[in-house]
């Protein structure tokens, strides 16, 4: 086998997944939810009756498959979700995930996506694309393939690695160049590794990286990120110009928060300075601020599409959905009028409005803005009338999608 990358997924298909899993849990993720699909890429109005095509390229062991497969499932959507990966070990087990769940809405290829524009599967309306650009040789190639099959109205959801967040990362992997070269045996490759990390110094970068950890878990996970044949990261900058040049354009960065200086900012007179940056030179600077966004999530569209693609609170019609949580059994989180999350190393809390805990008790992903509204101010009174709903709405909004927990849908009339 002469792709040193091909023939470590086919020894370590990664991440390293059971099947028999699949009987307790669906591992849910981002990018590639459907409700973040429909916010994102389609605006809150993808119509899931209708036909729909999903491209999962570089499909691994079948996380995003299995998710995105599922979800389409459970609507009833009439959908084909196209799996493809060069290794076939990959394959067995996304395949045997799927069996397990009973999931008929898959077709399973074995390929390289650089071969997409010649093998005849038609346009697709989302394409899934995650950890796979960074391990080719030409990542613009790569994405210029994707672009090719895209459906003009669809979009992708991406992952890149973050340069910054992975800092000690490179270093090891320079390290173990030299102490465990590409042509020794793989057993002994780890070995090797093992015994480095039990004596990394504690000034050494990679132990002072909370964001990292992958190579704790399991032989694939340390074989993935220290001794991989072929990756890099990306910043933020970067990764918009990737896409721009394959003629896309990057709708949001997910989680928002992490891309928002205010998230990590309290000098107003700091704050002042970034006023006039756009979202997205926002979102770079951020990155540097905050030095541990290890992989960049991202949506992306055809370029002139972004400002249309995202979805928004803009009128009382929008209807507020939950990504995958129960609003009480959110609601119960807040403390104080404020909500906290612990990620890779950084502990944040965010303050909430008053209204923050009815409003979420009361959110099924039926109700409009303009009904629950109405629900509040009859149960709460004066408390909970149309300015103050607006204004503590349009709070809960910006903190709750920041930490990727609620998204915006319209009806679609007639479906």
């Amino acid at each position: 086998m002469n792709d040193p990358v091909l023939a470590q997924y086919e020894a370590f298909p990664y991440p390293l997944r059971d099947p028999a899993d699949e009987k307790r849990r669906l591992i849910e993720g981002s990018p590639s939810n459907l409700r973040e699909i429909d916010h994102y890429v389609f605006a809150g109005r993808r119509d899931f009756t209708r036909p729909f095509r999903a491209l999962v390229a570089g499909g691994g062991t079948g996380d995003g498959l299995i998710m995105l497969a599922q979800q389409l499932a459970d609507r009833g959507t009439p959908a084909e979700v196209v799996y493809l990966d060069r290794s076939t070990a990959s394959r067995r087990i996304a395949e045997a995930r799927a069996q397990a769940r009973n999931l008929a809405n898959i077709r399973f290829l074995t390929g390289s996506l650089l071969d997409l524009p010649g093998m005849g599967l038609g346009r697709f309306d989302y394409i899934d694309c995650c950890g796979v650009l960074h391990h080719l040789a030409d990542p613009a190639a790569g994405l210029a393939a994707l672009t090719s099959v895209m459906a003009p109205d669809g979009g992708m959801g991406l992952m890149l690695y973050g340069e910054l967040g992975r800092t000690g990362v490179y270093h090891a992997q320079e390290m173990l160049r030299i102490l465990a070269p590409a042509a020794e045996p793989a057993p002994e490759r780890i070995e090797t590794a093992k015994r480095l990390l039990a004596e990394l110094p504690t000034t050494n970068w990679l132990s002072l990286n909370p964001a990292v950890g992958d190579w704790r878990r399991d032989d694939a996970g340390l074989f993935d990120l220290l001794l991989h044949a072929r990756d890099r990261a990306y910043r933020v900058p970067e990764i918009v110009d990737l896409a721009a040049r394959a003629g896309l354009e990057v709708v949001a960065f997910v989680d928002p928060w992490r891309y928002d200086p205010d998230s990590y900012l309290a000098d107003p007179k700091l704050k002042a300075r970034l006023t006039s940056l756009s979202k997205l030179e926002r979102a770079a600077f951020a990155e540097l601020l905050a030095g541990n966004i290890k992989s960049h999530n991202c949506y992306v569209v055809a370029a002139g599409r972004a400002a249309t693609a995202l979805s928004a609170p803009s009128d009382s019609a929008a209807i507020p959905v939950l990504r995958q949580d129960d609003g009480p059994a959110l609601a119960k989180l807040i403390r104080d009028d404020r909500i906290g999350l612990r990620l890779d190393g950084l502990e944040m809390t965010f303050a909430l409005p008053r209204l923050a805990g009815p409003i979420l008790t009361r959110i099924d992903g039926r109700a409009s803005l303009a009904q629950l509204q109405r629900t509040l101010e009859g149960e709460l009174g004066r408390r909970a009338d149309a300015t103050a709903f607006a204004r503590d709405f349009a709070w809960l909004y910006k903190v709750m999608n920041g930490i990727g927990r609620m998204m915006i849908r319209h009806e679609i009339r007639g479906s």
